[in-house]
């Protein structure tokens, strides 16, 4: 047990030397997180006939921020820099 805990200690204290990556802006800074409600709700206003003109407004408005969330989070991953680095690392066939 005690070479298990040796181990342990000793992948923490390599991870805390890790540098943290680089994940580009915050989904906070993008706006306020859209509120999704369950389609069963929805339907059941539809059927009610409880859709209003401010409702269908509001609809809309929340999806078209879900579409703007979507668009923000496409994209590369990783930056061309860092690309080309590990496809020169792979190339090489080290690490």
């Amino acid at each position: 047990m005690p070479f298990v805990r040796l181990i342990l200690l000793c992948s923490l204290t390599l991870a805390a030397c890790g540098q943290t990556p680089d994940l580009g802006p915050s989904p906070v800074a993008l706006g306020p997180v859209p509120v999704i409600l369950p389609l069963d709700q929805l339907v059941a206003q539809a059927d009610a006939g409880v859709i209003t003109p401010q409702i269908g407004a509001s609809v809309a408005a929340r999806a078209a921020a879900l579409r703007a969330r979507a668009a923000a989070m496409r994209g590369a991953v990783k930056d061309p820099a860092t690309r080309a680095d590990l496809a020169a690392v792979i190339a090489r066939g080290t690490a």
